[in-house]
């Protein structure tokens, strides 16, 4: 799922000018980092951040950044299409791109700043072995996924356009659920849908979890199939230009029971609180004790196994992570999910999603599905 040429191709004169000029600052930001950690370069070799600082779009891309230049480094596979992507220079490695970025650093006095998070300990190992002792590594520490927590004007449009293919999509999709496909048939057919909706491809692998299969907050789509009388989780994303959406819905396959209907309300009551807190200078830890506190209420709150959200944008987990050990604070102009959920193992499972806009006076709902309960003819 490159999205290459498709991606760029999107764009007029005015927006690609923005964009170039979105990506000399994110790149200065960088370096102003950089003087904090001490280092005269980075290396990034991280594929999202890669794209974030310069367009490129590939599966193969270093970038060397330092005041001096911008380098991206690649294989022949990419000499067009980086060309066409990128506004620094590009050098085509034959051979192991690595080994570009270690000629190219060689006999310089640089201190540099390496994605160790996003790097085997072999390269570097090799990195450290091929520079010198002239030149020190240091970690880069997340600098880059700090920078990309605040959405730019253009990567909020990217991210609503995708909420809205989303959302789009389950609507047509759902129509066609029937009790007795399976739950691979009912992916299959929302990921098609996404696709004929113009996106790039699925955010993540996508989730449709059948009757008890849905307190299984991961549960990948299989044989079990959809039953009538019982609920179905759709958890979907759409990548549309790069940019990830998120959205979880529950339906039901006939009237559902009184149980599952309290099930239901909790899980929409929690989200409703966690929403309500959201916006700009609330802790993110205080929205996962919103959601929290309204299943507590309840009593079910030691259902809730998993984090109340976390970022979208280029990636569908990223910055910040709305969870009760986070030391993020929401900023306006961030994109999280709020996805509170119950697991009863071995009977039911709800949870609802939203990606949403954080924004001074609150937080903006982007998938603009019903969260009303979607009862289906069996």
């Amino acid at each position: 799922m490159s999205g290459g040429a498709a991606g760029a191709g999107c764009y007029n004169s005015e927006s690609l000018t923005r964009a170039t000029d979105a990506r000399a600052g994110r790149r200065q930001r960088l370096l102003e980092a950089l003087a904090e950690l001490r280092c005269d370069a980075a290396v990034v070799s991280h594929l999202p951040n890669v794209r974030y600082l310069t367009g490129f779009t590939g599966s193969n891309g270093i970038l060397f950044l330092s005041a001096e230049r911008t380098v991206l480094f690649t294989d022949p596979r990419y000499e067009l299409q980086a060309g066409e992507e990128c506004d620094c220079r590009v050098r085509i490695v034959r051979g192991p791109t690595w080994d570009g970025v270690w000629r190219h650093a060689a006999g310089r006095r640089w201190r540099i700043a390496l994605e160790a998070e996003h790097m085997s300990h072999a390269v570097w190992t090799e990195t450290a072995r091929r520079l010198g002792r002239n030149a020190p590594l240091k970690p880069l520490g997340g600098a880059v996924e700090r920078l990309r927590k605040v959405k730019s004007p253009e990567e909020i449009g990217a991210i609503r356009a995708s909420a809205k293919l989303c959302a789009a999509a389950f609507l047509q999709a759902s129509r066609r659920f029937r009790a007795g496909m399976t739950e691979n048939d009912a992916a299959a057919e929302i990921e098609y849908r996404m696709r004929k909706l113009g996106a790039e491809g699925a955010a993540f692998e996508t989730i449709v979890a059948a009757g008890e299969r849905a307190a299984l907050p991961h549960a990948r789509p299989g044989a079990a199939r959809l039953e009538a009388g019982k609920p179905v989780l759709v958890d979907m994303g759409a990548n549309l230009a790069g940019y990830m959406s998120d959205m979880t819905r529950v339906a039901h396959f006939g009237p559902p029971s009184r149980e599952f209907a309290r099930l239901y309300d909790a899980v929409l009551e929690a989200q409703q609180a966690a929403l309500q807190v959201a916006r700009a200078g609330v802790s993110a830890s205080r929205v996962d004790k919103a959601a929290r506190m309204a299943l507590k209420a309840r009593g079910l709150d030691r259902y809730f196994t998993h984090s109340t959200g976390h970022g979208v944008g280029l990636e569908i987990h990223e910055g910040p992570r709305l969870g009760a050990k986070s030391e993020d604070a929401l900023e306006a102009g961030m994109v999280v999910t709020v996805e509170p959920g119950i697991y009863l193992s071995g009977k039911a499972g709800v949870r609802i999603e939203d990606t949403v806009l954080v924004t001074r006076t609150g937080a903006e709902i982007l998938t603009s599905v019903s969260k009303g309960l979607l009862v289906l003819e069996s």
